[in-house]
């Protein structure tokens, strides 16, 4: 099992991976560009900010597995892996507590204007007087758009500091929202109008790019704050500027759209920087949160090893097309089910899904396979002529 860790990865998880024979290649340094000339014999990719483009996956005919040490798969190709039946997983929920941390230290930092602040001082500069206007938080209405775990830890952190929540998410229910103590907003231009302060936890995709735009940015108050730890994408760039510049809107974001995915590089957008507080795509990285994603990166490998089915799966299909089950109840023997897999091959019926359990002492199992065709009795018949076939049964 050859591993290809193209990220960093904590010592302690490349140790475990080495206990279950895994082939270690550590490169932390690599790119995007680069990876195309180091996966040629690579089993499994382990990436965090790394791009995994088209290129790479093409280049690696022995890869089955890419593995996302953080939440987002926006950086995987996931069209490319799914043609090469490549896994794509992630680890979701464990960096939840290190974003919803940096999110409210960006709104109180925006708020109070640390960063503004704090590089007046290092320039010698004394402007108490100018840094000592801030409105505060308490009692302001904090709203969430996106409430996945990410949005809910910063919901419970937004009460400790006494701040009245409202929240937009698609999942989201009076039920829930009044069980969780908040208001729910039925759209998310509600949260644009009814917050003095709106924080982003939303995916990357096509139906969020942009979707905070002029309109969005429009309906908020005046010199009310937006928090994005969420995704760059999520939030038109020069639209952001323009609300800045002309309703005094305070920005505060960790991500940006077309930002650097290195460790180390250039930062272009320096006219943006110059307007709002901000952080390089930071939010995942402390050690607890380092930690525990190093730890569920080993898990989806130990699982896949065993099972041949990783844990965190994002790209398999939701639902195949399947429209009947044929349950083969037989022997445990060599050659059973490649007898069967060939008479329904003959019968131009394709197997989609397929799944065989073996009883205990392990003399006989039952296959349920999932069909794109009903087999008509002929086919069946034929299954069950085999003395190795228990039954078989269209269910």
């Amino acid at each position: 099992m050859k591993v290809l860790i193209a990220d960093k990865l904590s010592d302690k998880a490349i140790a475990e991976l080495k206990k279950m024979g895994a082939e270690i290649t550590f490169e932390p340094s690599l790119g995007a560009e680069d990876l195309p000339q180091h996966v040629s014999d690579t089993e499994i990719l382990i990436v965090r900010s790394t791009k995994v483009k088209a290129e790479t996956i093409k280049a690696a005919p022995m890869l089955s597995l890419i593995i996302r040490a953080g939440a987002g798969v926006n950086t995987i190709d996931l069209e490319a892996a799914g043609e090469r039946a490549i896994h794509v997983a992630n680890c979701p929920g464990k960096n939840t507590d290190a974003v919803a941390e940096l999110a409210i230290g960006l709104m109180i930092a925006a708020d109070r204007r640390i960063v503004d602040a704090s590089c007046d001082l290092r320039s010698g500069y004394w402007r108490k007087k100018e840094y000592g206007k801030a409105r505060g938080l308490k009692g302001r209405t904090l709203g969430i758009i996106g409430l996945g775990s990410i949005g809910k830890a910063v919901c419970d952190r937004a009460k400790g500091l006494q701040m009245n929540v409202v929240a937009w998410s698609r999942s989201l229910t009076d039920d829930k929202a009044k069980a969780m103590g908040i208001s729910r907003a039925e759209f998310p231009l509600t949260v644009a109008e009814t917050s003095d302060v709106v924080c982003l936890h939303l995916a990357a995709n096509a139906e969020t790019k942009h979707m905070i735009n002029d309109e969005f940015l429009s309906r908020m108050k005046d010199g009310a704050i937006l928090v994005n730890a969420a995704r760059g994408e999520v939030v038109d760039t020069e639209a952001i500027k323009k609300a800045v510049k002309e309703k005094g809107l305070r920005y505060a974001a960790d991500v940006f759209e077309n930002e650097p995915t290195g460790g180390e590089a250039d930062f272009h957008d320096k006219d943006l920087a110059s307007l709002i507080t901000a952080t390089p795509h930071i939010g995942a990285s402390t050690d607890q949160a380092a930690e525990a994603i190093a730890d569920e990166v080993v898990r989806i490998i130990d699982s896949y090893k065993k099972t041949g089915k990783p844990e965190n799966v994002v790209n398999v299909c939701a639902k195949s097309k399947a429209i009947t089950s044929l349950v083969v109840r037989h022997y445990n023997r060599v050659g059973v089910l490649a007898a069967v897999l060939d008479k329904l091959k003959n019968a131009g019926i394709n197997v989609e899904e397929m799944e065989n359990t073996i009883f205990e002492g392990g003399a006989a199992a039952s296959c349920a396979l999932q069909l794109d065709e009903a087999p008509v009795e002929d086919v069946i018949k034929s299954i069950g002529e085999d003395e190795n076939i228990i039954s078989a049964m269209v269910k």
